[in-house]
């Protein structure tokens, strides 16, 4: 080998190349880690908000901040991200970087349409349950009440949009609306009556028993005050029950019964 001059000048060039290569390293090495390059600014920006009303810079010194690590060229963007996305309200953050010393950071903030479940969390206005001050949220409206199995935010959010035009008619408003385990649907209005429509045998079901019940909805309030319960879910008419309702059948419950066919109730 040693008389190969071809060798040894390919032996020789390799080294001068790895050992540029380890020079120029250290450079770069060098000139990252000088303090015009240490993160001296994070401008915060939004996503398709004009402001953030519950995030404030308080909340994100407190948990995002500390976070970071790093300068201008070390600083791991994903992990400032997901830092930004621990802060309470917040749906989505993006990061880039801006020369030579600034992180730029856009934030989308949650908008609560009201609560899911039992343990305090929301159901954000685009079907995201996510977890936030239950009172902050209150200030801003008055919170409905969501329920559903898990992954049925979404289904839920949009059956609720629904009800609101269905009952729109009758100035009716849904205050709460549950989706049960075998896939049923009860909803709540804001005079304080339930109406359990049952599960969707159809795309038009549940349409379909709404339409029933603004049909007989003025009939009902004319004989009958403080209704509480109604089930829609007879195929040809409806049950219901009512604060104070008389029925004069000995051992009757207090229910009331309007259907054409004596048949159970569907799901």
């Amino acid at each position: 080998m040693w008389q190969d001059a071809k060798a040894l000048n390919a032996t020789a060039s390799g080294i001068f190349v790895l050992t540029l290569l380890a020079c120029i390293a250290a450079g770069v090495w060098w000139v990252a880690q000088r303090p015009m390059f240490t993160l001296r600014t994070i401008r915060i920006e939004t996503i398709g908000q004009d402001e953030l009303k519950h995030v404030n810079h308080l909340t994100l010194r407190s948990n995002a901040l500390g976070r970071i690590k790093g300068n201008f060229f070390t600083t791991n963007l994903d992990a400032v991200r997901q830092a930004f996305e621990s802060v309470p309200w917040v749906r989505r953050a993006t990061v880039r970087r801006e020369w030579p010393d600034q992180l730029i950071v856009a934030l989308e903030e949650h908008e609560a349409l009201g609560t899911w479940g039992e343990d305090g969390k929301l159901l954000s206005t685009k079907g995201d349950v996510f977890t936030a001050n239950l009172a902050e949220a209150e200030e801003d409206h008055t919170l409905p009440e969501f329920d559903g199995p898990d992954g049925s935010e979404k289904e839920v959010l949009s059956r609720y949009d629904e009800l609101r035009a269905w009952f729109a008619p009758l100035k009716l408003v849904p205050e709460s609306l549950s989706l049960s385990g075998r896939y049923a649907w009860t909803v709540k209005l804001n005079n304080g009556m339930s109406v359990a429509l049952g599960r969707e045998q159809t795309s038009t079901t549940l349409k379909e028993r709404v339409d029933r019940l603004l049909g007989i909805y003025p009939q009902l309030v004319e004989h009958l005050q403080n209704i509480e319960t109604i089930d829609m879910r007879y195929q040809n008419g409806l049950a219901l029950s009512a604060a104070g309702l008389k029925i004069p059948v000995e051992g009757a419950k207090p229910k009331a019964a309007i259907k054409k066919n004596n048949v159970k109730p569907q799901h």
